[in-house]
């Protein structure tokens, strides 16, 4: 199977944030973020739609995976080096798909984020804030194809990678990506832990 690799649209954005809420439906942090199994994989949806629409698609950093029918099968949400820290504005403009996500949880999730900001690395870097294929086609190397197209770029321009991982049965395949853990991250305050993980330029 063709994959095809290439940078978002902004006509892309609703499709990819679908995709992206199937593929955290049985995250973690997305359960203990959106607790309802129910909706979870919908609601996931419109809070990364929210945040690749107000943050991270202007700054380039959003690529999306095809299969060979031309449909989106994936998606890795990066934000290029300085660029990673969500600012007052855009939060503002999160906030009501935001509150329609996490409906009584948000102020919770929010002191998630603080505390993952608080551990964020201030080395310049280029940081996956999000990746993910659609449950139904995982294993066809979309999301080798995704890490490769913007791993390159990084060792092409010797800038680092980071990255926090939710599940930790994915940290042996980032590791061979060439990302280290470099700890473990407690953001949740006694729920599931990240595990942050960085990547020197090859």
């Amino acid at each position: 199977m063709d994959v095809t690799v290439r940078p978002a649209l902004a006509s892309d954005i609703p499709g990819l944030a679908r995709v992206l809420g199937r593929a955290f439906a049985d995250d973690p942090i997305m359960a203990w973020s959106i607790p309802d199994d129910a909706v979870r994989a919908q609601r996931a949806g419109i809070l990364f739609g929210a945040l690749i629409r107000h943050h991270f698609f202007e700054s380039g950093g959003v690529e999306v995976a095809q299969d060979d029918r031309g449909a989106i099968v994936g998606g890795a949400v990066w934000a290029p080096p300085g660029e990673w820290h969500t600012s007052n504005s855009q939060t503002i403009r999160m906030l009501p798909a935001m509150a329609r996500a996490l409906r009584g949880r948000v102020v919770t999730v929010g002191r998630m984020a603080d505390r993952m900001e608080l551990h964020h690395p201030s080395e310049p870097h280029w940081y996956l804030a999000i990746i993910g294929t659609d449950p139904s086609t995982r294993g066809l190397g979309h999301g080798r194809a995704l890490l490769d197209s913007r791993l390159n770029r990084c060792d092409a321009e010797g800038i680092p990678a980071y990255l926090e991982s939710s599940k930790p049965e994915n940290v042996p395949y980032y590791e061979r990506f060439g990302f280290e853990v470099t700890g473990e991250l407690d953001a949740t305050d006694g729920g599931p832990l990240l595990w942050p993980m960085w990547r020197a330029p090859r």
